[in-house]
């Protein structure tokens, strides 16, 4: 069913990092983090199907450019259907991407009411001219696709943009996720920079004061006929850190929210690169 399917969506664009930004080799330094969000139905058309959702998203970075970035990221929702019992999603990935951003490795398992339904591991590599996919699972299999960026590197991208008062870019990105058989294509739209003061502001701790930009970000699947319009769209809230909250996940029929309810930033490994 498609609800489910698209529950397993691109989090590319929230490689989260915390402490102050410093910049080397032009990109942004992210600092490890552990983020949990509350997840909730924002609104839904008749067509999904959908009558409630609530969830959960946890979201953990570590690493540096000298040891590369790893991610451990946990996505639970309850989805009431319809005339149909309640089912619960449970998407787990785990990644690595190297420092330089030309290598990345993927692990991803989706659960629907405990059962593991889908599991797709692979390693990918930025050559020339084109992403290099390599999957051993669900079965070996190889598969050259149009160069794009990795998702620490993309949100590093991100980060430096705002910084320099851009507000409008697009880019390529692959991120391992469904089937990872894919580069989604990104129009990242950057608004102005703003103090926020609201109910999220309090679990922020010392970066409660701090700026924001708001931040939109739609994911184009060039393989479907959509009319120009985004398989799905991401808007949220970017501290000078990298930082995200006020999350919003909309995906045509149907979209969900996300506030941060906690956050930990952990010591940055020490790096000279």
């Amino acid at each position: 069913m498609r609800v489910f399917s698209v529950l397993v969506f691109s989090l590319g664009a929230l490689g989260l990092a915390g402490s102050p930004l410093a910049f080397a080799a032009g990109t942004a330094t992210l600092v490890p983090h552990r983020a949990i969000y509350d997840l909730k139905l924002d609104s839904a058309q008749d067509s999904s199907g959908i009558t409630g959702l609530t969830g959960r998203m946890v979201y953990e970075f570590n690493g540096s450019d000298c040891e590369g970035y790893t991610t451990n990221f946990r996505f639970v929702t309850r989805v009431d259907m319809e005339e149909q019992p309640q089912r619960v999603t449970d998407q787990q990935t785990t990644t690595f991407e190297s420092g330089s951003g030309d290598k990345f490795r993927f692990v991803n398992k989706t659960f629907v009411d405990q059962s593991l339904t889908k599991e797709v591991r692979g390693d990918a590599a930025l050559l020339k001219d084109k992403t290099e996919i390599s999957l051993t699972k669900p079965e070996t299999a190889k598969e050259d696709l149009e160069l794009s960026q990795f998702p620490t590197r993309h949100m590093q991208d991100l980060i430096s943009k705002a910084v320099a008062g851009e507000v409008f870019y697009q880019t390529k990105l692959f991120d391992g996720s469904e089937d990872a058989n894919k580069v989604m294509a990104t129009t990242v739209v950057i608004g102005k920079s703003a103090v926020s003061d609201d109910e999220e502001t309090k679990n922020m701790g010392p970066l409660a004061k701090e700026n924001t930009w708001p931040v939109s970000i739609a994911y184009f699947d060039e393989n479907e006929k959509t009319e120009g319009l985004p398989s799905y769209r991401i808007n949220f809230k970017m501290y000078r850190n990298g930082v995200t909250r006020d999350l919003k996940m909309d995906y045509g029929d149907f979209s969900m929210t996300g506030k941060l309810v906690n956050l930990q930033l952990f010591d940055a490994p020490k790096c000279t690169k």
